[in-house]
């Protein structure tokens, strides 16, 4: 691709743009390969569609260039002894023409709003005097030609007289797209006749036949003349008669309809490339499997005023005898659709199964993890359950050194407490009567340490970083008093001269008070 091809999106036209964009949405294609198409078209957007679909034949401008850059080889130059011309090189039209069809190419319409170039200023002013010049003798020309009509009749010549004297736009008709042209050519057509049943196509000649080839069915061209005679009387009694729209509407008979005014530079190239010879006219187009993938040929043309049986007689002929090859290609296509179906359930089934052993595998992975993360955290517990058992036996020891001796009986203002252990033991010991009451907490948590006896000489140090509380509280029994180890207090001040303590765990406590909760 040359570097002329590959051009900034920003310097395009406002129509190119829009043709950019329309054939980016139908075809999917990038811009950098969707411009040197468009402009391959002339920038015709319905042309680009069907070169994309279809493929695109020799590039007359490109081998015109290859032929100047190469060396001249002798060739062997073949006419045709019918048109006088050099016969093309073999294709899907030399192949249709081989056998016995007539090809049904595509035409070139002209782009909606495409830009008129618009000559330099100064040389529009050096030609002004013989632009009024020219306008000046047309228009003369022409209100001549209003008061004689049969003098543009007399020197009008065309290479098909079926369309001589609406080759030029004289009718004063905006030309407009293709599809705009189509909905003009409805509109019109429902005015003059009135309603009917008749399926017309609403887009261009090029869109009806890459519709026609891809859903493989038969296009019906009817091409009109409103300055023929038997146009209207045609239409009235063959084309809307009730054998003719009930043989058109019949699904089984695969029919599209598209039609046109040859006053519309569309219609007038359409009726060109079939070849019309005589309004009213109307050819069948189908594609041809056996000539190309892409073919699309001519198998029937009704020219003329016909009746109703004439004109459906014609239509099913045509059709009955190109009929079995569609078949085929239905049927091949069918199969390709149940082959892709299939695999595209089988691929849907596998993503499934795949599906579900990704999510019993994340099953399985997850109940691991949370497994070992239990029994992470079930190890954690007891290490910390043993740390703390070994910093509160160490605590115990080394409270228990620092305890003061229980005073002798010649201390006369000791105080004698009776405490009640939790294991039903009951100890007997006397105080200071100074002595904090952390004192009788602390005899009480290291009382199974002072029973068990320090070996003589050791010495036990506070556990680093052990934060120590007691598991219990003392309570007298009657009345019920709890002597809290938070409140402080010296032994005299919180339980008197004396008194009987019981030992009450605090975790079972609160356990017990939970229960009562939950019960009532």
């Amino acid at each position: 691709m040359s570097s002329a091809d590959e051009v900034d999106i920003g310097r395009l036209s406002e129509s190119e743009r829009e043709a950019l964009q329309t054939y980016t949405t139908v075809t999917g294609q990038e811009p950098a390969a969707a411009i040197p198409l468009l402009r391959r078209s002339q920038w015709n957007v319905q042309i680009a569609i069907s070169k994309f679909y279809d493929g695109e034949g020799p590039d007359p401008v490109e081998e015109a260039r290859a032929a100047l850059n190469s060396p001249p080889r002798p060739t062997r130059r073949t006419q045709n002894l019918m048109y006088d011309d050099d016969l093309p090189p073999r294709s899907s039209a030399t192949s249709a023409r081989a056998a016995g069809l007539e090809p049904a190419p595509r035409i070139v319409t002209q782009p909606e709003g495409q830009p008129s170039s618009r000559p330099p200023f100064l040389l529009a002013l050096l030609f002004t005097p013989f632009n009024l010049l020219y306008r000046l003798l047309y228009s003369s020309f022409r209100l001549f030609g209003t008061l004689f009509p049969f003098l543009p009749r007399f020197f009008n010549v065309t290479a098909n007289p079926a369309l001589q004297g609406v080759q030029r736009n004289t009718s004063g008709r905006r030309p407009l797209g293709p599809k705009d042209t189509a909905a003009r050519f409805i509109r019109e057509f429902e005015e003059e006749f009135g309603s009917h049943s008749l399926p017309f196509l609403e887009n261009g000649y090029n869109m009806a036949l890459e519709k026609a080839h891809r859903d493989l069915k038969f296009l019906l061209v009817v091409l009109l003349s409103p300055e023929h005679d038997d146009t209207s009387s045609w239409v009235r009694e063959t084309l809307l008669s009730r054998e003719v729209t009930e043989f058109i509407n019949d699904s089984r008979n695969e029919l599209l309809l598209w039609g046109g005014n040859v006053q519309d530079s569309e219609a007038y190239q359409v009726a060109n490339s079939l070849r019309c010879t005589k309004f009213p006219f109307a050819s069948v187009i189908v594609h041809t499997p056996n000539v190309s993938s892409t073919a699309m040929s001519t198998i029937a043309r009704i020219a003329g005023n016909t009746s109703p049986s004439e004109f459906v007689s014609k239509l099913r002929t045509a059709i009955n005898q190109n009929k079995e090859p569609l078949d085929r290609v239905r049927a091949r296509r069918a199969e390709q659709q149940a082959s892709r179906t299939l695999r595209e359930e089988q691929d849907s089934a596998y993503q499934r199964s795949l599906a579900q052993d990704r999510e019993r595998a994340r099953q399985r992975r997850e109940a691991e993890e949370a497994r070992q993360r239990a029994e992470q955290e079930e190890a954690a517990r007891k290490a910390a359950e043993e740390k703390y058992a070994r910093d509160l036996q160490q605590w115990k020891e080394w409270r228990a050194q620092s305890l003061p001796p229980e005073p002798g009986p010649d201390v006369k203002d000791a105080i004698r407490i009776c405490i009640r252990m939790p294991s039903g033991e009951r100890v007997i010991r006397r105080f200071a009567a100074d002595a904090d009451l952390e004192e009788v907490y602390a005899f009480v948590e290291c009382y199974d340490v002072l029973q068990a006896g320090q070996p003589s000489g050791s010495t036990v140090s506070e556990p680093e970083g052990f934060d120590h509380k007691y598991g219990f509280r003392l309570v007298s029994p009657m009345p019920r008093t709890v002597y809290e180890v938070e409140s402080g207090g010296s032994v005299r001040e919180r339980i008197g001269r004396g008194g009987n303590l019981l030992v009450e765990t605090i975790e079972d406590d609160e356990e017990d008070e939970e229960e009562g909760d939950t019960q009532s």
